[in-house]
């Protein structure tokens, strides 16, 4: 592999789905969890993944990852600028 190839992230096996949510579908999650914006988990603006999808601070992720136990599981995080 040369120098100038880039590799897409979003493809690698380890690297779980990422979803910007809308703010609708933000407030249903929240709200389902009885939380705030700022109760989130976290997860900076600068990482690679959240810079390749185009989110913003205020964002709030939906990632799905593989589990063998359960098939699927959801986790939320809200993008913030630190």
């Amino acid at each position: 592999m040369s120098m100038s190839s880039k590799v897409d992230i979003l493809k690698h096996m380890y690297v779980p789905q990422h979803v910007v949510l809308s703010p609708d579908e933000a407030k249903v999650v929240l709200e389902m969890y009885h939380a705030k914006h700022d109760q989130l988990p976290k997860i900076r603006a600068a990482d690679p993944v959240v810079r390749a999808i185009g989110a913003k601070p205020g964002d709030v992720l939906k990632i799905i990852r593989s589990s063998e136990t359960a098939g699927t599981s959801e986790y939320y995080r809200l993008v913030v600028e630190e």
